[in-house]
């Protein structure tokens, strides 16, 4: 199995960002994901590929992961360096998995982020009272 691993906090990849993001908009646990790839992935070795430590996990693993989440396995391939992209996403990389196709700068993408948690705050309000 091919991993790279850093021990930097400073080099998340953009693989595990892109893959916390998704997790969390799912609303899975670190179990959970565990759970729905069979124990292909486990919740330690995913929680150490979305903090960075693992920044190329094994073509099976990406594959599995693509299957729960309902996303691009070639995208993960991409973000993991094992196929190149040819620039077509270039700038998006690492960026929240809903916001990776609109390019948006940083403080754009925080914005938005910061509104999506007022407003789902809001609605859990309103659903509870």
């Amino acid at each position: 199995m091919a991993e790279q691993t850093s021990d930097s906090p400073k080099n998340e990849s953009a693989l595990g960002r892109h893959l916390g993001a998704i997790r969390k908009d799912r609303g899975f646990s670190l179990r959970q994901v565990e759970e729905l790839t069979n124990k292909v992935v486990s919740n330690a070795y995913l929680s150490q590929i979305e903090g960075g430590k693992i920044q190329q996990p094994s073509p099976n693993m990406l594959h599995s992961l693509a299957t729960v989440y309902k996303i691009s396995y070639e995208h993960l391939m991409e973000l993991a360096g094992y196929i190149s992209n040819g620039g077509s996403r270039e700038g998006a990389h690492g960026r929240a998995a809903t916001f990776a196709e609109l390019n948006l700068t940083q403080e754009e993408e925080k914005e938005l982020l910061e509104y999506l948690r007022f407003r789902r705050s809001m609605d859990k309000k309103n659903e509870g009272g």
